[in-house]
């Protein structure tokens, strides 16, 4: 029987606001919250590498290492040593590392060592002929997993410049982890076994703990949030928390390269009476990244967001806490790099003590920062906070984690693209990028006109490459059709042969 309107709003469960935010989390992240974790924030190097050896020295069973670089130095040696030593004690040790991330920062004799020991060592995507633009996906997650029974999920990889050094006065820099214990061991672990077959055979099933059999250790719930390419889950949830907020939304980011769409909500929210505020790097390791993360302060400040660089170091956390009750931890830049290029590994806390804890984690590093204001002619001027605090200035040395190449690439030709298509309006801002976009593009033709050989050549070898790939991808499809074709021929021919028995549910 179909009920009338009036019936069907009197049956229905009575709208709850929570039920309904939830609905949109589960819906918008893809995975469910679970419950009755303990979580401990664990900032800078300084906690979080002796946290990582201490659980590593103790493992029982297997250790579980992803990280996007570890540097061949002294930070880098001292972890491969650990790793080397459980293996040769017979611990099953498991370590991921990305090809890009490592590219000239760790040697093939570094992970041969590691793998003379017993360590089994994958490295993610490394160039292949036939996949001339596979390589744009990396693998940036960041976390440790210890017999099922503790978990770190990160922004910091393994390098010296993490550590710092007080005797040369080379401070660390700033980022912040956590450690996990409890059920959502379960989906850290399964997000660590999601890279690991992707690199090869699958993870044993005595290594893969299923959460429903981890203790309870706490009243914390969380969301364990294992992002791939071309999802975009973190970003619909980036999205959906900037929807969301009422009262504050603070955001702390390594590599901000702002979008459009992600601009509007952040604008959204401030100009809706949101505290909504930023903190990036004053100085970076990527020098050219820091002309285009000022690009897109000017709307940001127009509609009220605060803007703050921080001073010193490097700051390399990426983290968010809104209206005191939400918070994110993990390797998730805010650029499409990360939204969409990789795979990313974050942590989604619901718990006011936690967020808390987070809030002042992040005034206490607004005193060591300076806030960015507008001033007349569409300039940005600094606004020193106390006295004392000093803004840094030019390169730091070391090499980041972000594919700095691929964010530069879609700032800039997201930006000159809109100069020619007129899709959008530009601001004074983006005035150095579009003259840069401009620049490159007239040198381009005048080199094509010159030198035409210089041009010509380099697109047909692109093209030859791009072609020969191309044909290789439908032959393997071809063969993978084939095959299930005869899968199926094979199959119907076998259930033809098998004498049918007629019951009585067939008259």
């Amino acid at each position: 029987m179909k009920l009338s309107y009036k019936q069907m709003h009197t049956t229905r469960k009575p709208f709850v606001t929570e039920d309904w935010a939830e609905q949109v989390f589960l819906r918008t992240a893809g995975v469910p919250i679970t419950q009755g974790n303990k979580v401990q924030i664990l900032k800078d190097a300084g906690e979080n590498y002796p946290a990582w050896v201490e659980s590593m020295k103790s493992a029982e069973r297997w250790i579980h290492f992803e990280s996007y670089i570890m540097h061949d130095d002294d930070a880098g040696r001292e972890f491969s040593e650990i790793l080397a030593a459980k293996a040769r004690e017979g611990i099953r040790v498991k370590v991921i590392y990305d090809w890009l991330g490592g590219l000239g920062k760790t040697s093939r004799r570094f992970w041969q060592r590691l793998r003379d020991a017993g360590v089994e060592v994958r490295c993610f995507n490394p160039p292949r002929f036939d996949s001339p633009l596979g390589w744009i996906s990396r693998d940036h997650r960041k976390m440790i997993g210890v017999d099922g029974k503790i978990a770190f999920v990160t922004g910091l990889c393994v390098g010296s410049m993490w550590a710092g050094n007080r005797e040369k006065s080379i401070d660390p820099w700033r980022d912040t982890g956590i450690s996990v214990t409890g059920p959502a061991v379960g989906d850290i672990e399964a997000a660590f076994a999601q890279i690991w077959v992707a690199t090869g055979e699958p993870m044993p099933n005595d290594e893969i703990p299923e959460k429903e059999s981890i203790s309870q250790t706490g009243n914390v719930a969380l969301r364990v949030v294992a992002s791939i390419p071309n999802v975009g889950g973190l970003y619909r949830l980036d999205q959906q928390i900037a929807a969301l907020a009422r009262h504050s939304l603070w955001l702390t980011d390594a590599y901000y390269v702002g979008i459009s769409s992600y601009i509007q909500s952040l604008k959204a929210a401030a100009m809706d009476g949101v505290d909504v505020r930023l903190l990036v790097p004053g100085a970076t390791d990527i020098p050219v990244l820091r002309t285009i993360s000022r690009a897109g302060y000017k709307p940001l400040l127009e509609a009220g967001v605060r803007v703050f660089e921080w001073n010193g170091s490097m700051i390399h956390a990426k983290t968010a806490v809104a209206d005191g009750h939400w918070a994110r931890v993990g390797s998730t830049n805010l650029n499409v790099a990360s939204w969409i290029g990789n795979y990313e590994l974050d942590v989604v806390v619901e718990n006011e003590d936690f967020a808390r804890e987070m809030e002042d984690m992040y005034l206490a590093d607004l005193e060591n920062s300076t806030e960015i204001v507008l001033r007349k002619r569409w300039k940005i001027r600094s606004a020193a906070g106390k006295q004392g605090h000093k803004s840094a200035s030019g390169p730091i040395s070391g090499t980041g984690s972000v594919g700095r190449v691929g964010i530069g690439a879609i700032r800039i030709s997201n930006t000159v693209g809109a100069a020619i298509t007129n899709r959008r309006i530009l601001g004074p801002a983006e005035i150095r990028i579009t003259f840069a976009g401009s620049i490159a593009l007239l040198g381009l033709a005048m080199l094509s006109i010159l030198a035409p050989r210089l041009v010509t050549v380099p697109i047909a070898i692109i093209t030859g490459w791009f072609g020969i790939a191309l044909l290789i991808k439908t032959w393997r499809l071809r063969r993978r059709r084939r095959r299930e074709m005869e899968k199926n021929e094979g199959d119907k021919t076998y259930n033809e042969t098998i004498p049918r028995t007629i019951t009585g549910n067939d008259v």
